[in-house]
């Protein structure tokens, strides 16, 4: 395995890897749990998993990060400087680069002076790895927690913010994901029964619930926990709903919580496609430019493409592999990306 790159994604909520062969080709894309607010040694354990279970030593790393977010951090300087010092220290022996967006990649003995731009930079480098491959569309990353929009053009991302507090201020970061997100963060009331029903500003479910009462969520991407820390069936996420509504799961009939998850899915998705139409208006968007869909929640950027009259790719078609494995790096797609940009760069 000495001609793959290994692409690291070290987030707050979980850690992806994706190897890559040098022609870009993936070959392996695992994800585990990794809960960096509670404590370093929770990367440490994800990071072990995984090199675990690969085939052979790798001697290219390539890594990108949105966990210098969490919060046992003081701030993000700190948290880029001691994820990539870790890292550093339990890759042994590896070439080691550090994804720095336009800048490209850094040795982690330069990250210091450029926290600012490695942080929350995994974006940037799905962006790029889908430019050079599709030329002009709109990409759409729907994750467990946020979602990403990037215009690109002409082979390019066309951006306006590069900070999450400038993405954010574009709509360019969407904070809502189909996993992690807090079902008050989505709605404050919904039709029920009849009549409209005020939301407990309560963290009771998170749209995992809803999304696995849809069906719609991809079962091995469901590795956040639940609110309440019980199970993930039907009846618990649906119980969880109700907790939502001041009531009981025995206060209606499955129909009905069934119908509550298709209405919350609809004003999740009502949030996403007004920030589509907001990038969309930027400039003139060709009518068969694609949207191109990644992450735990791409199903919701099929329908998006739909609704909108727009050709949709799922971002597995534009990576190189094996079907099942070009599946796994599409939902784990910066780790990807990263391991492809570094493949080529060493090529």
């Amino acid at each position: 395995m000495n001609n793959c790159v290994l692409g690291w994604d070290v987030g707050g909520a979980h850690l992806k890897a994706v190897l890559v062969q040098s022609d870009g080709r993936a070959v392996q894309a695992v994800q585990r749990m990794c809960p960096l607010w509670r404590g370093m040694d929770k990367l440490q354990q994800a990071v072990t998993e995984i090199l675990d279970i690969l085939p052979a030593h790798v001697t290219h790393h390539a890594i990108t990060m949105t966990g210098e977010l969490a919060d046992i951090f003081p701030d993000r300087q700190t948290g880029v400087t001691r994820i990539t010092e870790h890292m550093h220290g339990w890759l042994k022996n590896a070439d080691i680069a550090i994804y720095a967006g336009a800048q490209g990649f850094l040795a982690p003995d330069a990250v210091g002076s450029h926290a600012n731009i490695i942080a929350s930079a995994n974006w940037h480098a799905s962006a790029e790895f889908l430019a050079r491959r599709c030329g002009t569309a709109l990409f759409m990353d729907v994750g467990s927690t946020t979602t990403d929009l990037v215009v690109l053009h002409s082979g390019k991302p066309l951006i306006r913010g590069y900070s999450d507090a400038e993405r954010m201020a574009t709509e360019e970061l969407v904070y809502t994901g189909v996993i992690r997100t807090p079902v008050m963060a989505v709605a404050r009331r919904l039709p029920f029964a009849g009549g409209w029903q005020q939301l407990a500003a309560e963290h009771f479910a998170t749209m995992a619930d809803v999304y696995r009462l849809t069906g719609e969520l991809f079962e091995e991407c469901d590795m956040g926990d639940t609110a309440d820390r019980q199970g993930k069936s039907e009846h618990e996420s649906a119980r969880r709903l109700a907790r939502m509504m001041g009531r009981d799961f025995s206060d209606a009939d499955m129909a009905q919580w069934r119908q509550l998850a298709r209405t919350l899915r609809s004003r999740q998705l009502w949030m996403l496609q007004s920030a589509v139409e907001r990038q969309l208006s930027r400039r003139s968007f060709p009518d068969d430019a694609p949207i191109i869909g990644a992450g735990a929640g791409a199903f919701l950027v099929r329908e998006l493409a739909r609704v909108m009259n727009h050709p949709f790719i799922d971002v597995a078609q534009q990576i190189e592999g094996d079907s099942p494995i070009t599946k796994w790096a599409s939902v784990c797609l910066p780790a990807y990306a990263v391991a492809w940009l570094r493949a080529r760069e060493l090529a």
